[in-house]
């Protein structure tokens, strides 16, 4: 009794902890690629009209333009990649089925070879193959992961991209012209609060990486950072050699 306890209790902790993050979706990378950039490229905006000695006005017309130009270039540009992607896999997919369809002896001596060359006996990979191909649809799927390297029924979708990309950007630009419209007259406190979301989001991202949250929310906010500080400097400059 003592070893089948002992060898089960291992098996149930297996099974319980051995998960793993997706990293496949379609929402993770445009979201928390929209969020820094909504954060990086306003703040580097706003900060360049600033040290152009622009009003306050002036500076909150532009986050709030950058805000909607940018959100909207943020969407439909994942639209378009992540769709053009889909496409392309499912045009490869298509291409597949009419092999399997037409030639289904040499699709199942591939996926038999394929076993065989990573260790099967090539008896046992002759049967593992013919069973698998019983099913089309499962044939399909299992040539789409061994030679395309995708899974026909995960794809990602251009929708949930677009909409992560332009939610997450709009989220991050808001973050710098927040204080100014709360009433604030000057650009440190959108600096202070564009910086904190920085380090955040670096942080956030640290959670779904191996890097440690301080590394990662201080990597970003040091990009950031630079980014403002030289469009403010560039802003300062074009201002002295217009005026």
């Amino acid at each position: 009794m003592s070893v089948i306890e002992g060898t089960e209790q291992p098996h149930i902790a297996h099974r319980d902890n051995h998960t793993h993050r997706d990293v496949n979706g379609g929402w993770l990378r445009p979201a928390v690629f929209g969020a820094m950039d909504g954060l990086v490229s306003n703040l580097a905006l706003m900060t360049g009209v600033a040290g152009g000695s622009m009003d306050r006005q002036t500076i909150v017309i532009t986050g709030l333009a950058g805000l909607a130009a940018g959100a909207f270039s943020m969407a439909a540009g994942e639209y378009t990649s992540v769709a053009s992607q889909r496409e392309l896999v499912e045009a490869e997919l298509e291409v597949e089925r009419i092999e399997l369809r037409k030639h289904p002896v040499d699709e199942l001596e591939e996926l038999a070879a394929l076993y065989e060359s990573r260790g099967v006996e090539p008896k046992l990979a002759r049967q593992v193959a013919e069973q698998l191909s019983r099913d089309p649809e499962q044939a399909l799927e299992i040539h789409a992961r061994e030679e395309l390297g995708v899974d026909p029924d995960d794809l990602p979708s251009p929708l949930v991209a677009a909409v992560s990309s332009f939610g997450s950007f709009a989220l991050g630009a808001l973050l710098p012209v927040l204080p100014y419209l709360l009433g604030a007259t000057a650009l440190w406190p959108a600096v202070v609060l564009a910086l904190i979301g920085l380090f955040a989001c670096g942080a956030v991202v640290a959670r779904v990486t191996a890097r440690s949250w301080w590394f990662s929310g201080l990597r970003q906010l040091a990009l950031g950072g630079a980014a403002a500080g030289v469009t403010y400097a560039l802003g300062t400059l074009f201002d002295t050699a217009v005026g």
